[in-house]
């Protein structure tokens, strides 16, 4: 591997194609730059310059090398550039998601706040699904996202939505005429399950593996997405605690929803990556916790 020092010397000398100059705009010795050449040249096992008391060129080689390493060297110092940027000043480019329709308007009056505060700094607003949430803040596609609690493995802001749990089964369905249902009923049906790429602290507490009595809850299908979640269950493939949301969201005639009345409530609110924890991010935090005040969505009707 080369040193950055070395790189850089060997670009500079083939720009300048003279030792004092390159010397010059280093600020070392000529001796010095003598020295890295020739250790370059003594690893590539080949002579990078051709030179004498009056001329300095590049051989064959030297110029190949020098045309390979020029972008790999702009690229790297592009990447630093925006990594300084993203980490000291509210400027360029924020990537923000939402995961379900409800949380949109949420996002969306943080967007308007964010912007507001800082208008040099341009907000791309993206949706991403339960297969695909995970994997684009892992992967940089996107930078803060708003979802469910509990996100393990991300970093979280305050809770900006609450509401209560329902649990959807088919229209047709015995529970379907239930007023409402105690989360012990969950071990008596199956319960349709999330993709595996979801958050496992999520999985456990949407579809936990056992009642609060510690009675077993039999695992349905799985689904990709909510909507093909909420097929299953009009299938009567299974039954899936959701939040009272989905009633408004995703109205349906081959689904009921029942209220659960012994259930603790569903928080959502921004996840990010802890290590993309940027002032970008930081700033959309407490625009986002600004805009909402903890926002509680109404029941259903």
């Amino acid at each position: 591997m080369l040193e950055r020092h070395e790189i850089e010397t060997f670009l500079v000398l083939a720009e300048e194609l003279h030792f004092g100059r390159t010397a010059e705009r280093l600020r070392v010795t000529t001796g010095r730059i003598s020295q890295v050449v020739k250790r370059l040249e003594h690893r590539i096992g080949a002579p990078l310059f051709d030179r004498t008391s009056r001329v300095v060129r590049l051989t064959p080689i030297g110029r190949r090398l020098a045309d390979d390493l020029t972008p790999v060297v702009a690229q790297m110092d592009e990447a630093i550039r925006r990594a300084v940027d993203a980490g000291r000043g509210v400027t360029g480019q924020l990537r923000v998601a939402f995961l379900g329709e409800w949380t949109a308007p949420v996002l969306l009056k943080a967007v308007s706040l964010f912007a507001e505060r800082h208008p040099d700094c341009e907000v791309d607003v993206h949706e991403v699904q339960l297969f695909s949430s995970r994997s684009s803040l892992l992967d940089g596609s996107i930078d803060i996202l708003i979802a469910s609690y509990p996100f393990d493995g991300m970093a979280c802001g305050p809770a900006l939505l609450s509401e209560g749990r329902v649990l959807a089964v088919a229209a047709e369905h015995p529970l379907a005429r239930e007023e409402s249902v105690s989360l012990e009923v969950l071990a008596e049906h199956p319960m349709v399950q999330y993709p595996s790429v979801t958050s496992a602290e999520f999985k456990r507490d949407r579809t936990p593996d056992h009642t609060p009595s510690g009675r077993p809850v039999p695992k349905g299908p799985t689904g990709n997405t909510f909507s093909e979640m909420l097929s299953l269950v009009a299938m009567d493939k299974g039954v899936l605690p959701v939040g009272e949301h989905s009633q408004r969201y995703y109205p349906r005639p081959d689904v009921a929803y029942v209220p659960i009345h012994d259930a603790p409530p569903i928080e959502r609110g921004l996840v990010w990556l802890e290590t993309n924890t940027t002032a970008r991010v930081r700033e959309f935090v407490r625009a986002a916790t600004d805009a909402n005040r903890r926002t509680v969505a109404p029941p259903a009707s």
